[in-house]
């Protein structure tokens, strides 16, 4: 099975003064104080308060505002906890976020381009249970999803929230970590092999999205984005089958984001460029991205091989 501102408020305070002589006054908006004896009005002038000067716009982990086309993303992927579902979880975050530099490295001469390293953090996980809400889908606590996130910026990384529903919905789930979301440093991916209809459970079937759900995220995300002046945001839908994403051609790139389109699936070199060719090519609006596994892959690619794919892949991730 084979498996991318709102404009600054400009402040400005004029104070008007006028005067009058003679005992006699001027209609006027500007407050005065009250007459003196001799019968002149004095006019109370304010000292002219200079523009305020905008705050300074939150910057990407090293530098900048946009992610793409300036730099190649290199991702290691998992949950909290658990190196069952990809290297990320193998360690704590601090050790694996000097394990994911360490990897970003050969990336940046084999693409020609700056790298910046990223943590791909499973936030909610595909559950083989119901759980309480009947949702199969576990979740992080944000405090947790708070720790990659401070770990991710000392060592001046993006973190990309990926969501894996269940029987939920994106954008419920979306909205739950929108205290990480406000973080400059921090977007999005969904994963639509989990996301199951009423009678679906993980790992019984493939999961499939339509563009609606998947817009509405991203709707959401932008306008987070926009309003808050934050720098560009990865925004990314994982696919390794034509049919999980059916109306693909229909998903909307939204100003503030990188929309990317990530090419999953473990197999053989042949394997993984025919499925990347196929899909990379089916939208080429966007992002393109793709996974490597460490253990699954057969033959893993080096840095070179996976930058040689055409069109070249903007973002990796290491599962």
């Amino acid at each position: 099975m084979l498996r991318r501102i709102a404009p600054a408020l400009l402040l400005a305070l004029a104070v008007t003064a006028c005067s009058s002589s003679g005992g006699s006054s001027t209609s006027s908006s500007a407050s005065r104080e009250p007459a003196a004896a001799s019968g002149t009005v004095t006019t109370s002038t304010a000292p002219s308060a200079s523009p305020a000067s905008p705050a300074p716009l939150a910057q990407l982990p090293r530098g900048g505002r946009t992610i793409f086309p300036g730099h190649v993303v290199v991702a290691y992927y998992g949950t909290a906890g658990s190196g069952a579902l990809g290297v990320l979880g193998e360690t704590g975050p601090e050790v694996a976020a000097r394990r994911t530099l360490q990897a970003a490295i050969p990336f940046q001469p084999a693409s020609g381009r700056p790298v910046l390293p990223a943590f791909e953090l499973i936030t909610t996980v595909a559950a083989g249970k119901p759980g309480p809400d009947g949702l199969y889908s576990t979740k992080l606590p944000v405090s947790e999803v708070l720790r990659y996130v401070e770990v991710a910026r000392k060592n001046k990384m993006l973190v990309i929230l990926d969501f894996q529903p269940g029987r939920a919905e994106f954008l419920d789930q979306v909205k739950e970590y929108e205290q990480a979301l406000l973080q400059p440093e921090v977007g999005v991916a969904l994963d639509p092999e989990w996301k199951l209809t009423a009678s679906q459970r993980p790992l019984r079937q493939i999961g499939v999205s339509g563009a609606t759900p998947i817009n509405a995220v991203s709707s959401y995300l932008a306008n987070l984005t926009l309003k808050n002046r934050l720098p560009e945001k990865i925004f990314m839908v994982h696919q390794f089958k034509t049919y999980q994403l059916p109306d693909r051609d229909r998903i909307v790139d939204r100003p503030g984001l990188a929309t990317v389109l990530h090419v999953d699936g473990f197999g053989t070199q042949y394997a993984k460029k025919h499925t990347y060719a196929l899909l990379a090519s089916r939208t080429p609006q966007f992002v393109n991205a793709f996974k490597l596994f460490y253990d699954e892959d057969t033959d893993l690619m080096t840095p070179a091989q996976a930058m040689a794919l055409r069109p070249m892949p903007e973002l990796i991730t290491y599962q």
